[in-house]
């Protein structure tokens, strides 16, 4: 079956500029007017991506989330008004994996969704070498199976999570800085304020605890931050 881009905003204007995007940008889409018809057509269709409107009424985008994150962890790209910060921030912190900011430019919105896209898609290039297995102490990152494991438990994360977290292991020890892991998850030219990357750091740190990792991702005050020590307790 053809997997789609889902797009749910209750703004009929703002989906079908959304809708003339990304059918511009060559990729297949179903809309959703409500978060319980997108509910709905999540299941029906398996979407490879959700553009979520974060302000819609009875059942908004930040509850939509939740309910998609009990099952799956396809990416999620919010959009969101201008003065929700606090709803922007709650919406990384839950399981989105980006946002763009209203009134939006469709270019911008494309090129977010060709990054989130590019990295959830396997590369088709003939006999590609398997990237190596990552390891720290007890963490253990999977490239090729998307999976991160601390001391035997599986740790889910988005996919942008998945990609700072894969940079800073690739290098523990090093520090990197708010640019650098931004070129790391986002790719080299994209915007993303120090908020959003704080936030993904605090989920990544937060998971990391939760399985038993209290000594995962440390702050480097003034300057960036590193992968810490990652060893189970005794």
């Amino acid at each position: 079956m053809t997997r789609h881009i889902l797009v749910v905003d209750d703004d009929p204007h703002i989906r079908e500029v959304i809708c003339f995007a990304l059918e511009k940008a060559g990729h297949s889409f179903v809309t959703a007017r409500d978060g319980a018809e997108a509910l709905s057509c999540f299941d029906e269709v398996a979407p490879k991506l959700v553009i979520l409107d974060v302000g819609m009424p009875e059942m908004d985008g930040l509850e939509v989330c939740r309910d998609i994150r009990k099952t799956s962890d396809v990416p999620i790209l919010f959009l969101s008004a201008r003065d929700d910060e606090i709803d922007r921030v709650l919406g990384l912190e839950i399981g989105g994996d980006d946002y763009v900011t209203k009134p939006f430019s469709p270019r911008e919105l494309i090129a977010r969704v060709n990054v989130i896209l590019k990295r959830m898609t396997p590369r088709q290039e003939a006999a590609p070498e398997p990237e190596a297995l990552l390891r720290h102490g007890a963490l253990h990152l999977d490239p090729e199976r998307h999976q991160v494991a601390f001391d035997g438990a599986d740790i889910a994360l988005t996919s942008i999570e998945f990609s700072i977290l894969k940079a800073l292991l690739a290098r523990p020890g090093i520090i990197f800085d708010r640019e650098r892991i931004v070129s790391s998850a986002y790719g080299a030219g994209m915007h993303v304020s120090d908020r959003t990357v704080d936030s993904h750091i605090r989920n990544v740190r937060a998971k990391l605890q939760a399985a038993g990792c209290a000594t995962g991702i440390e702050t480097v005050h003034g300057v960036g931050f590193r992968l810490g020590a990652c060893e189970a307790a005794p």
